[in-house]
C-alpha cells in the first residue's frame, strides 16, 4: 500500500482565478517527487498560492530579501528528520508558496504553457523540502536540475526550451 500523502493547498490571491486541474497537477508533482526520491511513510505539504505583494513581504520578512519572487520553501525538517503531526502520525515537510503572477510571467519568457510552470515550481520547492540546496552552484544545482527534469518528464511536461533568456 502506498503511504498516504496529504497537500493542502490554499489559494490567497485575486489576481488570477487557478485554472481547472492546478491543484491536482501541484499534488501529482508533491507526489512523484516523493517517490522519486524513495520517500518513506506518510507526508504533509502545504502550498499556498499568492500574489506579488505577498511574497515580495515574505521574501524581506523570511529572508531579507527586499523584492518578489518565484518560490519560496520552508522546510520543516532537517537531516531527514521532520515534525509529526501527532493527530495523522504524518511527516510534516513544510511550506511552498508560489507567486501566480511570477509563475504567468515566467511561463511566457520561457515559452512553456503555465502549468509547465506551476509543476515547475512545486517540484523544485518540493526538492527544497527534502534537503537540496542549488544555491552553492556547481554539481548541488546540475543534479538538482537533473531531478526537476526527470520528475517533470515523469509527469509528461518535457522542457520545450531554456530556462536561460538573453536577459540573463
Amino acid at each position: 500500500m502506498k503511504d498516504k500523502v496529504k497537500v493542502i493547498i490554499s489559494d490567497d490571491q485575486n489576481v488570477e482565478k487557478l485554472p481547472r486541474g492546478t491543484r491536482m497537477l501541484i499534488r501529482r508533482c508533491c507526489n512523484a517527487v516523493l517517490v522519486n526520491e524513495g520517500f518513506q511513510g506518510p507526508a504533509e505539504i502545504s502550498v499556498t498560492i499568492v500574489d506579488d505583494a505577498t511574497i515580495h513581504r515574505y521574501n524581506k520578512q523570511y529572508r531579507n530579501i527586499d523584492r518578489s519572487t518565484d518560490v519560496l520553501s520552508f522546510p520543516l525538517g532537517v537531516d531527514g528528520k521532520y515534525d509529526i503531526n501527532n493527530d495523522t502520525g504524518a511527516q510534516m515537510l513544510g511550506d511552498i508558496v508560489i507567486s501566480i503572477e511570477h509563475a504567468l510571467r515566467q511561463a511566457e519568457l520561457y515559452g512553456h504553457s503555465f502549468n509547465r510552470e506551476i509543476a515547475y515550481l512545486t517540484v523544485h520547492s518540493m526538492l527544497h523540502l527534502l534537503g537540496y540546496d542549488h544555491e552553492p552552484g556547481g554539481l548541488e544545482l546540475v543534479r538538482m536540475r537533473e531531478k526537476e527534469e526527470a520528475v517533470l518528464t515523469q509527469l509528461g511536461l518535457v522542457r520545450s526550451g531554456s530556462y536561460y533568456t538573453t536577459e540573463s
